[in-house]
């Protein structure tokens, strides 16, 4: 079974709010709300990472290797239980679930140990924890839904274009997600900028980065689409220590209000 290698360090990661679906698509966020797995726990699928697991369920990816004693460099696998029931400080005085068949669980952690040397990758730097200053605009689009935490609740915001526009980063930064593994997302690039802050870009017809990949404000991440909804749009979203704040908060004032 091939391991998830996806190096991860400190941010939030959560998961994308609200796209409005239609015409057979789900949106994001009917489809991926906080609500937890019946089980308490994420059974880890082939191409997730830590960050992307927190965004899913909103919480802060540090709080959540915490709870699960996961360190640097935040190396998961597929297969693996991640418990997603509480946050670090919650862990701490919980008392851990029963164990029912002890050997089988040892020789899964023995296995895992294993392997975990032959492809772990180096942990992406630290990052400073403060404000990020140099926000900018993804796209040169206009704003066609804004954020909302009311019914329809819209965790980012919503930038028409038109198909292949370049996206942009908004802030100089780590990839640590690229990929299609939420669903509803369609295409999906996910930058940590430092110790707080991280930004989602979702829907992209073509990604032109890789995970662990670092990059400058500016420059081209990918390339706007429709991929997991119904038009070309870029849904865009900015996370706070793993809660979705207003983007517009944070860009800089656009000519006519953006």
């Amino acid at each position: 079974m091939k391991m998830i290698q996806h190096v991860t360090i400190v941010t939030l990661i959560l998961f994308l709010g609200a796209c409005s679906g239609g015409g057979g698509f789900v949106s994001v966020d009917k489809k991926f709300s906080k609500a937890q797995p019946a089980s308490g726990f994420h059974l880890v699928r082939e191409g997730e990472t830590l960050y992307s697991i927190a965004w899913r369920y909103g919480l802060d990816y540090r709080e959540l290797a915490n709870a699960n004693s996961i360190s640097s460099p935040h190396t998961i696998y597929p297969g693996q239980k991640i418990d997603v029931r509480y946050t670090a400080s919650e862990a701490k005085t919980a008392a851990p679930p029963p164990v029912r068949n002890p050997s089988k669980v040892t020789s899964v952690v023995s296995k895992v140990t294993q392997e975990k040397p032959k492809n772990s990758h180096i942990s992406p730097k630290v990052l400073p924890s403060g404000p990020v200053s140099d926000w900018q605009w993804p796209t040169d689009g206009a704003v066609i839904d804004q954020f909302s935490t009311k019914k329809p609740v819209n965790k980012g915001i919503d930038i028409a274009g038109s198909l292949g526009e370049s996206v942009l980063a908004a802030a100089a930064g780590t990839v640590v997600y690229a990929g299609t593994g939420l669903r509803g997302y369609g295409n999906l690039v996910i930058i940590r900028h430092n110790e707080k802050y991280l930004s989602a870009y979702a829907h992209a017809s073509r990604i032109n980065v890789i995970e662990n990949q670092d990059v400058k404000a500016g420059e081209k991440i990918a390339e706007t689409g429709s991929t997991g909804t119904d038009k070309v749009k870029l849904h865009f979203e900015i996370r706070e220590s793993g809660k979705p704040v207003n983007p517009l908060k944070y860009l800089p004032a656009r000519r006519g209000g953006g």
